[in-house]
């Protein structure tokens, strides 16, 4: 048994120059798309939260203070 396994002929991988640089190609975009999804979950919408909460606090108090001048 332990034969068999010295003797076996190993398959080697063999890649090619455009095998090699599509690998690069694709390692690339998927590392872009991790770093633009936390870019995005920790900065982006947040900040789009935040500013959106400020902007309706700002209009509900508007709308309280013109009903208290109406009044």
């Amino acid at each position: 048994m332990i034969a068999y396994f010295c003797t076996s002929k190993r398959k080697e991988m063999n890649f090619e120059f455009d095998q090699y640089l599509g690998f690069l190609a694709f390692l690339g975009i998927l590392t872009m798309g991790f770093w633009l999804m936390i870019f995005l979950l920790t900065f982006m919408i947040p900040y789009w939260l935040t500013g959106s909460i400020i902007e309706n606090v700002k209009e509900w108090k508007k709308k309280r203070e013109e009903k208290k001048q109406a009044v």
